[in-house]
């Protein structure tokens, strides 16, 4: 889909790097606008003490690889990411 007059592009290549850096805290998600899984990670981290962000955190580095190789296209309103 075609971003609508104005709407700000997201950058696949920063949303997979931030994936692979702050994945634990869901910054990633929250960049892309999937705001309520960025919190629900962003919760699982720092409620368990941090034992959770360990599981997050490789969560969000299989989501960094799929950002950048392009498996995660799109972000939560369905606009292409771009390069």
């Amino acid at each position: 889909m075609e971003p609508p007059p104005g709407y700000v592009q997201k950058s696949r290549v920063a949303a997979g790097v931030l994936a692979m850096l702050l994945g634990a805290y869901g910054v990633h998600s929250f960049y892309l606008g999937n705001t309520s899984r960025g919190l629900v990670q962003l919760l699982v981290s720092f409620l368990t003490c941090g034992f959770g962000a360990i599981v997050m955190q490789i969560w969000g580095i299989l989501d960094g690889i799929k950002l950048l190789d392009g498996r995660i296209n799109t972000d939560a309103n369905g606009v292409f990411l771009k390069d």
